[in-house]
């Protein structure tokens, strides 16, 4: 992560908000490993802002489960969780289902061919074992039902609770596992341009539901 500038001339709402952004990224990237103590301070120095941002980031990353905060003892990196991240996988599933549902008749040709436009370049990354272009083509595409349909309680509780997701797929999209996204990806792509909105639900629930597998290895390990 570069450091970001400090506070003193930015809009504080936007200044919270990328720092919550870049701590989420550098968690669900790996880049703060799981168990790894977070201490406000360097969160800080590293960052380049004050304390009072991080620690309200700290907080949400918290109630997202990403961070597990220990009353006067420590802040960590929380570590995979096979029962968060089901239960995670129940909450993301149902809200994509809910925002294909909605977008589906709202949906333009251009909303169509962006949707498309990210399948290929998430198969793409695929192909090179680019993880991180992969999950950042696979928000793409699942972002445009949900910013069509309109629900802002939908996005808001799809920001709070797909992160943890993500570091599950991340397991996926690292290996020739993704591939079968591709064709999923396809198919919803395809239901949604016919304007088959519970078709298209019923694609998207099982694209998400294909990650239980990769949970389920998570009890394993």
């Amino acid at each position: 992560c570069m450091p970001v500038p400090t506070d003193g001339g930015l809009n504080r709402s936007l200044l919270r908000q990328d720092v919550y952004l870049r701590l989420r990224d550098a968690i669900v990237d790996g880049t703060l490993s799981p168990g790894e103590q977070l201490r406000d301070h360097e969160l800080a120095t590293w960052l380049g802002v004050s304390r009072t941002p991080v620690r309200e980031a700290l907080l949400r990353l918290g109630q997202s489960g990403l961070v597990l905060s220990r009353p006067g003892r420590s802040t960590t990196v929380a570590r995979l969780s096979a029962a968060a991240a089901r239960d995670a996988l129940d909450v993301v599933a149902a809200m994509h289902a809910v925002a294909v549902r909605g977008a589906v008749p709202r949906l333009t040709d251009s909303d169509v061919a962006r949707m498309r436009r990210a399948n290929e370049d998430f198969a793409e990354a695929l192909r090179h074992a680019d993880a991180e272009t992969a999950l950042a083509a696979d928000d793409v595409l699942h972002a445009v039902p949900v910013r069509v349909c309109g629900n802002a309680a939908v996005a808001e509780v799809l920001e709070q609770f797909t992160p943890l997701l993500r570091r599950v797929e991340r397991l996926r999209f690292e290996t020739l596992g993704g591939r079968a996204s591709v064709r999923a990806h396809t198919n919803l792509i395809q239901a949604c341009a016919r304007g088959h909105a519970e078709e298209a639900a019923e694609i998207s629930t099982r694209i998400w539901f294909s990650l239980t597998p990769l949970i389920d290895a998570l009890d394993e390990a």
